[in-house]
């Protein structure tokens, strides 16, 4: 279809020192404040491409026209880390959090991880794809045109490829992009040792086989897995050609980030509570830290200080950590909104890190910014500074959605 926007404030997060074509850059430093704001401008849409961007353009024939009134035309969110395929768990267990129970006491009686995971092996393939595509459904009206998607939950093959299944399902069917990856690395069950062990030689060669190319996942935590684990399948994976990732030093340093810095890491995420000097080696690094602010506000743990991240040059994104057995939280302009608030990021600092950067923490290279022969996702705003995204919380400021070069219905 051909779609011109007309008469937009126009976020381009074009940089100024790249050139189309090539895969776009992330940036860094001062350039992760660069939005590249057109005042006033149009935008034209050919074949789910950015064909023009110009203060005005003539009206092809055959198009069909928005006038945006000056509202903001935006890139798509790009959610790079989320826990959106799962089984929502009753509330009893949250209640006893609220009321003082220790993460521990929880897990005994039967809630918290122990439950997600019971629940995702009771669920079929068909219903957990069910409820992924009602959770990617709400993201793409908050504005999420690209998410990722992790598994997790099964903790042994049978159910860890039933997840990703499911998850490769609803990716061909979901206007958006789905980007799933593999959390083999999750959490432990019986004799650390010997499951750890299973998973990286057993696991992990079934899942690439059947799901090739996928990213592989790791959680370094008390709760999760040991750093030396962890280290073991991500060297595996890498060593097959595999991207990695890995959470680290949510709840407290794990000396994760110095391992995932010699396995050349696409990413650390959370890093809520990350060592000073680990965090400036990342920085200094071309590994990405996401970092997850509304998984701070769900628990009620610190949030990570991205600003000082941003001020010494690293490459930063921001992501929901949005799943019912995570955070419930589908909305990046929430996150964007948080992330202002608690972690020090300026308003286009954020707005980066949950576009281009976050595109670029997966690999993506083709979407994030408006110029043209980028992928079209586009986001219109009910306002007409961008600012709203972080001065507002709590009702939806996106208006309209392009995704693929499709407007999507209302």
């Amino acid at each position: 279809m051909t779609l011109l926007i007309r008469r937009a404030r126009v976020l381009t997060l074009a940089a100024s020192a790249q050139s189309v074509p090539g895969p776009v850059r992330p940036r860094r430093g001062p350039a992760l404040r660069e939005l590249g704001v057109l005042p006033r401008g149009d935008v034209l849409v050919r074949d789910g491409l950015i064909a023009a961007v110009a203060p005005e353009l003539p009206v092809p024939p055959d198009a069909e026209v928005i006038d945006a009134e000056g509202r903001v035309l935006m890139p798509g969110f790009v959610d790079c880390h989320t826990h959106a395929c799962g089984v929502a768990a009753p509330l009893d267990a949250w209640e006893r959090e609220l009321a003082g129970a220790a993460p521990v006491e929880i897990e005994k009686a039967g809630g918290g991880l122990t439950a997600a995971v019971h629940a995702v092996r009771a669920a079929t393939r068909k219903q957990l794809a069910a409820g992924l595509r009602v959770r990617l459904d709400a993201m793409l009206r908050a504005g999420t045109t690209t998410a990722e998607v992790k598994s997790g939950l099964g903790l042994n093959s049978e159910h860890e490829r039933k997840l990703l299944g499911a998850i490769q399902r609803v990716s061909t069917e979901w206007p958006g992009t789905v980007v799933p990856t593999a959390l083999l690395g999750h959490a432990v069950e019986g004799d650390p040792a010997v499951f750890t062990r299973n998973m990286v030689r057993e696991v992990l060669p079934e899942v690439w086989h059947e799901f090739p190319g996928l990213a592989v996942d790791a959680r370094c935590a008390a709760d999760g897995w040991p750093a030396e684990a962890c280290v073991r399948l991500l060297e595996r994976a890498r060593k097959h050609g595999l991207p990695i990732r890995v959470s680290a030093d949510q709840h407290a340093p794990t000396g994760m980030i110095t391992e995932a810095l010699k396995l050349h890491a696409r990413s650390v995420d959370h890093l809520e509570n990350a060592d000073r000097a680990e965090l400036r080696a990342l920085a200094a690094s071309d590994t990405f830290a996401v970092f997850l602010p509304a998984s701070s506000f769900h628990s009620g743990n610190r949030h990570a200080r991205a600003g000082h991240f941003a001020d010494d040059g690293g490459l930063l994104a921001l992501a929901s950590d949005f799943g019912p057995a995570a955070t419930p939280a589908c909305s990046m302009p929430f996150v964007i909104a948080l992330a202002v608030r608690y972690c020090g990021l300026t308003v286009a600092e954020a707005i980066v890190a949950s576009t281009v950067n976050a595109a670029a923490a997966l690999g993506l290279g083709d979407r994030g910014v408006i110029e043209p022969g980028r992928r079209t996702d586009l986001i219109l705003l009910h306002h007409q500074d961008e600012r709203a995204l972080a001065h507002e919380f709590g009702a939806n400021p996106v208006d309209r959605v392009v995704c693929a070069g499709r407007l999507l219905p209302r």
